[in-house]
């Protein structure tokens, strides 16, 4: 039990602890800091901030689960959505913030990225996984749902659903960090519980993040920056399909839901009313800011929201 779910969270926790000391002052040098929007007047104190501290999180992930791949092969597929989401973070970031080319990647070669991503991983689930992909419904006692075809677009939608919802909660210190945690620490006591295979990987996210965060509390020193927001998403997603709990994300991860739904209905009606908006600003923790919410007491209370959301869902099983 030490052996699958302590160590790896120490293991992570300590990589990224001590990586950050020797990563951070790189990324100083390099001057790849973070550009803060004009219409947040509190977080213009951060612009310079290094930002691409994802690289941490996934080095430490990735280090800690190559001493488990060959006896959990599970943890395979979630370390290749993590990974791979990461990496096209990663060019996201780079291309904005040492290119200096604003938009980074185009939304349409960034969607196209994360499309064949998840093609990949449909085709690893329905062939190599072993892992049905019928769903665990919620309350239901333990029933299954079989989409039967749309069982391939619902993983598609998922997948990049919940990958821009995890990008989107990412913009306040410690918020997308603080929320994973707790996300993370549900899939590890479902994965322990259910001995799905997984927890070494599940539990190196805990740890790793718990790590990131000595550096990303506010006031924050770094940012993960789409490099680690992205890689998060491919996590949390990944880890629910190999535990054949998709359905609970809409549960335990209702934060990256509303982070996402808020920016949809915020673009939405601007263009149908010709510049009107429902909220301040969008993604919706900004809303609260400009409401007169400090950062702290944002990333507080949705931190508390998906911790009893994830209690929720350990009664839903």
């Amino acid at each position: 039990m030490t052996y699958d779910i302590l160590i790896p969270v120490i293991a992570a926790f300590a990589i990224t602890a001590v990586y950050g000391q020797i990563v951070i002052p790189f990324l100083r040098r390099l001057n790849v800091g973070q550009t803060e929007s004009k219409k947040l007047a509190s977080h213009l104190k951060k612009n310079g901030t290094p930002t691409m501290g994802g690289i941490m999180i996934l080095a430490a992930i990735v280090i800690t689960s190559l001493f488990y791949v060959r006896d959990y092969p599970k943890i395979i597929p979630i370390l290749f959505m993590t990974v791979g989401f990461g990496v096209i973070g990663f060019l996201d970031d780079y291309l904005k913030v040492v290119l200096r080319r604003s938009d980074g990647l185009l939304a349409w070669q960034k969607m196209l990225l994360q499309i064949a991503l998840t093609a990949v991983f449909a085709y690893y689930m329905v062939n190599y996984s072993g892992v049905s992909l019928t769903m665990l419904i919620p309350f239901s006692g333990g029933r299954y749902l079989d989409a039967g075809w749309l069982t391939i677009p619902i993983l598609f939608v998922a997948v990049v659903g919940t990958v821009n919802g995890t990008n989107f909660t990412d913009g306040l210190d410690g918020l997308a960090s603080s929320v994973t945690i707790m996300v993370a620490t549900f899939f590890s006591v479902v994965a322990v519980g259910t001995d799905a295979g997984i927890a070494p990987i599940t539990c190196a996210v805990v740890g790793a993040l718990l790590g990131f965060l000595l550096f990303n509390v506010y006031p924050a020193s770094v940012f993960m920056g789409d490099t680690g927001s992205l890689a998060l998403g491919g996590f949390v997603v990944s880890a629910a399909y190999m535990l054949q709990m998709p359905l609970f994300i809409l549960i335990v991860g209702l934060v990256y839901l509303v982070e996402v739904l808020s920016v949809i209905l915020q673009v939405t009606y601007f263009k149908l009313t010709g510049g009107k908006r429902i909220f301040r600003m969008a993604p919706i923790h900004h809303h609260f800011e400009l409401g007169g919410w400090s950062e702290t007491r944002v990333v507080a209370v949705f931190s508390i929201i998906t911790a009893i959301l994830c209690m929720i869902a350990l009664l839903a099983m």
